[in-house]
């Protein structure tokens, strides 16, 4: 036991000194910076290595950046657990100098709306309670996206189905990889609708255009997208990413006070108003969820796509 002791204290000794030794260089290496400009750096990197298991969070000059990248549901799904850490780096990129946020995604695929397997499998146990708790979940996840003073951009890389398409009106920039496609499929498998979209896709595309897609189920391309104001702007897919990243670097530039206070006074007088479309929209699901029959619709939708497969 001694023996173990004395080399786990020469370790953590060990240890110690390889950090101070580094933090002697990280200065001496910077010393003609101002103070703090390294100490902005240094929260920066520290959280950076945050760690969460369905996102990453990358810290940059002006924004943080939020890649959504599910490893507890495939398509980057949203189930309570994926929402509660986006909810969780919004909030840190909101109380830190972050000038603005850039949300985005891993892989091929932007975001396919709800994780009906996984709500299904709550829901067998005990319909009703569970079905307001997972209301309960989706109400506070759009409410943060609704109360978010700085900008949200998001960049959209690919299908987004779902509430992955309709929390996009809440955000400030929508920018689209050329071959993205938005749809929004509730009455196919027997949901109703999120997100606000019974308040937003109405007023940025119209009556008869958000009737086509939030109830006939029709699905954009990304220049559709862009004519009806659902997509800010259409990238070329080739340079997508180094597009995007060029645009926010440029954005996160700005005065962060300016950004904040014009998205405040455009939103200013909307916000109560989506606050409770939220909560309308919520109470819907929430009886849908507890219902015999609503249950039986996503089950039908989900063994439609099993046969597909």
């Amino acid at each position: 036991m001694g023996a173990l002791m004395a080399n786990g204290m020469t370790s953590l000794q060990t240890s110690a000194t390889g950090i101070t030794a580094g933090k002697r260089k990280f200065i001496e290496d910077r010393r003609d910076q101002p103070f703090d400009k390294l100490l902005r750096l240094h929260v920066r990197q520290t959280e950076s290595a945050s760690r969460y298991r369905d996102i990453m969070v990358r810290k940059y000059d002006g924004f943080t950046h939020i890649l959504l990248s599910t490893k507890s549901s495939e398509n980057n799904l949203l189930n309570p657990e994926v929402m509660k850490e986006l909810q969780s780096a919004l909030s840190m990129a909101g109380a830190d100098a972050s000038n603005l946020v850039l949300l985005s995604t891993v892989g091929s695929v932007f975001c396919c709306g709800l994780d009906l397997v996984y709500f299904i499998g709550r829901l067998t146990d005990n319909r009703k309670r569970e079905g307001a708790r997972m209301a309960e979940a989706i109400r506070s996840f759009v409410n943060t996206f609704i109360q978010f003073t700085k900008p949200i951009i998001v960049a959209v890389n690919g299908p987004a189905i779902g509430l992955g398409a309709s929390i996009l009106p809440l955000c400030d920039l929508v920018w689209a990889n050329e071959k993205a496609w938005f749809q929004t499929p509730y009455t196919t498998f027997g949901q109703s609708l999120d997100g606000c979209s019974t308040v937003m896709f109405p007023k940025i595309m119209g009556g008869a255009s958000a009737n086509e897609m939030l109830l006939c189920v029709r699905k954009l391309t990304a220049q559709e997208a862009c004519v009806k104001g659902l997509v800010s702007r259409v990238f070329w897919p080739g340079t997508f990413t180094q597009d995007v990243m060029d645009c926010i670097k440029e954005l996160a530039s700005c005065n962060p006070v300016l950004l904040e206070e014009s998205k405040t006074l455009g939103r200013c007088n909307m916000r109560l108003e989506l606050e409770q479309a939220n909560e309308r929209e919520c109470e819907v699901l929430k009886k849908i969820w507890g219902s015999a029959q609503g249950m039986g619709s996503m089950l039908k939708y989900l063994q439609r796509k099993i046969e597909e497969l």
